[in-house]
């Protein structure tokens, strides 16, 4: 499926909190990535929090970019009610909700 990124907003513990096209709002978590090529430079976390909408995607300062078909079935959907972002990102970092992780 693909759709395009409309938002983007950096989370501590380098997670992204992404709005697609459809509405959807879905948690990315970048940990697994940043030992990886160009995506190394995003451990300074003032570099990470550089994250913007890129077209139909996101990019970096760096001009690190991921595709948004990838964004999109490597995040898990949340739903942020009332100031509870923090209770999603608990839930997705204890394995909760069905995420998953790329394997080079």
């Amino acid at each position: 499926m693909y759709l395009a990124v409309k938002e983007v907003k950096p989370l501590n513990d380098y997670e992204l909190k992404l709005t697609f096209e459809n509405g959807e709002k879905r948690l990315f978590d970048m940990k697994p990535y940043l030992n990886k090529g160009i995506y190394r430079e995003l451990k300074d976390i003032n570099k990470f929090k550089t994250v913007r909408v890129s077209f139909d995607s996101i990019e970096w300062c760096n001009q690190a970019d991921i595709d948004p078909e990838f964004l999109y079935e490597k995040s898990i959907e949340y739903a942020f009610e009332n100031g509870a972002e923090n209770g999603a990102i608990e839930n997705a970092e204890n394995g909760e909700n069905g995420a998953r992780h790329l394997t080079y």
